[in-house]
């Protein structure tokens, strides 16, 4: 649970000495707490949020820039439109927005609809004779009915006193999307001067019994905005939509994976094969030559230099090592770059089970090294030759072999898609990226959390693993890029967030590429592993609420930005990746901003077709 303290004037810098996660600033001159001096330095972990009334814009923006402020509070009457041309002022230097909306006894929550996609926080206050600062709450309660997704701030007259009732509060099922407690008057001596003894008991008191678990095979707290529930949805996506024949499948698999992931031997054997067979840690290597040309700090997390040449591997280890517990005797995947059908068939190799890898026809010709290497891996390669003959048509291939064969055989999904619990699952075995991550930037930097993390997205498990950790730490910034193909409008593309509704495909309920009458839209990306036309439903949910911004990147871009990274930094990426490193035309970065971009994978399996493109 986040803190912030508002109402900042006269001991700012004592304040921010117990490292809260916001200070507030009100700048209204009708308030006694009204702030017009030098901000101190402040812990870097440490927001500043500027508070106004009504203001003007070019007040706010004054604001902003002369005082570094990181989030706005608008307490008035701002419109939606008012708080989304803010928002859009500072694109490239993103600036958070909190809408404030004051509680009495009861709040007709269809208020918020009109600013779902034009904010980033709500806050919620209570209604008195000023904007905030009142000195009492409203009652919890009225959250029962809170419709929306959007993390909020709760506000209003809350002092040591209510620490029990808050620790009652956030067990409750509406607490779930509370992202920090906001405190102002009742920890104060006079009007902006703060009591930090008072306020040093609060935070100790708040954070004694804080529900969060060190993160281990994808353990996390247990009021996450942005994880799977229990039911496996992320907001409103996610579920399993299957016939009836697969339920079986599923259904013991969703009854054990978490009780077997949790097993000491089970971890003992995951972590000793992801040390010595797959090479964990990977290195987080500092790209000085790229840092210098774009103005940021950029590391690159290094999942290229995994055994078999990508992220994939760690996701297969896992469920090989699943698969065993659940007694199966056959494996079958189905892959698109290859990456995964390589790593898939890798560990087969490893635990002498056989293997069949479903591919499309077209993939399988332009990705020949990999379904030479999984051939010779011992898997057997069987090519989809139906529809658009790429991964979607792979992935029902292999589901209708899993139908056929749903006693002894395990489906080793590759990606955050397909039924529950296939998405969580993939993404807790994925997880190890973030929580190198967070360790490896503490070595580093002297600190856990970057600016932003970016990878790119077709499924999504690469991204998935590299968010997983920050996910519910809204200081971190998602940047998800997708395959724009030959460009959005073009009819040849595979730019989720742009162009799907949402729909069902392969067991989920996602955001999907499909015409008005239903029919899955064929999609096309130079880059096999983002040729999809769905994205996994954590990813579908992280566009949806917000937490994620998407940019999608075409074809030509992709290349450019590839070949721009092996000639700067001597590495060859693959074209996958490639696209995550194309976000530097699209978005400005700050001097001191820490940006981590997930390498997903090793460009050895594209060199025939960077050669065709450049002409090499």
């Amino acid at each position: 649970m986040k803190l912030k303290v508002c109402g900042m004037k006269y001991n700012p810098q004592e304040v921010a000495a117990l490292q809260p996660d916001y200070l507030g600033f009100i700048f209204w001159g009708k308030s006694p707490r009204s702030f017009d001096g030098e901000i101190p330095g402040l812990p870097e972990n440490t927001k500043k949020v500027g508070v106004f009334v009504d203001a003007p814009p070019n007040e706010i923006i004054a604001k902003i820039d002369k005082y570094g402020l990181q989030a706005v509070q608008l307490h008035g009457n701002e419109s939606p439109e008012f708080c989304k041309a803010l928002k859009q002022h500072y694109a490239q230097k993103p600036v958070k927005i909190i809408k404030v909306f004051s509680i009495k006894a009861d709040f007709d929550f269809g208020l918020l609809d009109p600013y779902e996609n034009s904010c980033d926080y709500f806050l919620f206050d209570t209604k008195g004779k000023l904007p905030g600062g009142n000195g009492y709450t409203f009652d919890w309660k009225v959250l029962q009915n809170y419709p929306a997704t959007k993390p909020y701030f709760l506000s209003g007259g809350i002092g040591l006193e209510e620490v029990e009732s808050l620790r009652e509060f956030m067990s409750r099922p509406e607490a779930k999307y509370c992202h920090a407690i906001d405190v102002n008057s009742r920890f104060e001596i006079e009007p902006g001067l703060k009591e930090i003894e008072k306020l040093k008991r609060f935070k100790e008191k708040l954070m004694k019994n804080e529900m969060n678990v060190t993160p281990s095979l994808g353990k996390r707290s247990a009021n996450s905005l942005y994880h799977a529930n229990e039911k496996g949805y992320y907001g409103e996506f996610g579920g399993a939509f299957i016939p009836e024949m697969l339920y079986p499948n599923t259904e013991e698999l969703r009854q054990n994976y978490i009780r077997i992931m949790e097993e000491p031997s089970f971890k003992q054997e995951f972590d000793q094969l992801l040390k010595d067979y797959v090479g964990r840690p990977t290195p987080m290597y500092f790209a000085d030559r790229l840092s210098k040309k774009y103005g940021a700090k950029i590391y690159l997390k290094r999942e290229d230099l995994c055994h078999t040449g990508a992220h994939k591997v760690n996701n297969t280890i896992g469920q090989i090592l699943m698969a065993k517990k659940l007694g199966k005797k056959r494996i079958i995947a189905e892959t698109g770059a290859g990456q995964h059908g390589v790593a898939t068939a890798t560990v087969c190799a490893l635990m002498g089970i056989e293997c069949v890898i479903y591919m499309g026809e077209i993939d399988i010709a332009r990705q020949a090294p990999n379904v030479a290497r999984m051939k010779m891996l011992g898997a057997k390669v069987r090519p989809a030759l139906s529809g658009s003959r790429t991964l979607k048509d792979a992935t029902n291939e292999a589901i209708r072999d899993w139908i056929n064969n749903p006693v002894d055989t395990h489906y080793i999904i590759g990606s955050v898609v397909g039924p529950h619990p296939y998405p969580d699952m993939v993404a807790r075995f994925q997880s190890v990226i973030s929580e190198e991550i967070k360790w490896q930037l503490k070595e580093k930097e002297g600190r856990e959390n970057p600016d932003y993390v970016v990878a790119c997205v077709g499924g999504g498990s690469n991204a998935a693993g590299a968010y997983y950790h920050y996910l519910d730490d809204g200081d971190v910034g998602i940047i998800a890029v997708e395959a724009a193909g030959k460009g959005i409008d073009s009819g040849e593309s595979a730019a989720t967030s742009a162009l799907g509704e949402v729909g069902i495909i392969h067991g989920s309920k996602t955001l999907l590429m499909q015409t008005q009458d239903g029919q899955i839209t064929e999609p096309y990306s130079i880059s096999a592993g983002l040729d999809y036309p769905g994205v996994g439903p954590m990813h579908a949910h992280l566009f949806r609420s917000g937490r994620g911004e998407f940019i999608s990147i075409t074809d030509d871009e992709a290349m450019t930005a590839g070949l721009e990274v092996a000639q700067l930094e001597g590495i060859i990426p693959a074209i996958e990746t490639s696209h995550a490193f194309a976000i530097f035309d699209y978005r400005e970065f700050k001097q001191d901003d820490i940006v981590v971009i997930n390498l997903s994978g090793r460009g050895d399996k594209d060199l025939q077709t960077y050669i065709d493109y450049f002409k090499l």
